[in-house]
């Protein structure tokens, strides 16, 4: 099984910081990989005005590029409602066998 790292946030925008954070996290940690999970609907920025999530997943696609061990998932883009850590990970586990390890 796997070591993967979630990296939630609004990345509006996403900039070096969240990239060297989360290559910081897969050395300290030594895990295979960081899942980057951009909320689309982030409960505190209620009210402030964010990038359109298409936008921003976009921007974190490119950011990315080819650094083969941080990826980019859509989980959070298909609520409709807002998007919490607790909802994400239970569906990780329902959806893909994920175990959590806090």
């Amino acid at each position: 099984m796997q070591n993967i790292g979630l990296l939630g946030g609004t990345f509006d925008p996403v900039h070096n910081g969240h990239l060297q954070l989360g290559e910081k996290v897969l050395e300290k940690f030594n895990l295979d990989k960081i899942v980057f999970i951009p909320a689309a609907h982030p409960p505190h920025k209620n009210g402030t005005v964010i990038v359109d999530v298409e936008h921003r997943l976009e921007m974190l696609r490119l950011a990315i590029g080819d650094m083969h061990r941080l990826e980019l998932s859509r989980i959070e883009v298909s609520r409709d409602t807002a998007s919490y850590t607790f909802d994400t990970i239970q569906q990780l586990s329902r959806d893909s066998g994920y175990r959590a390890h806090y």
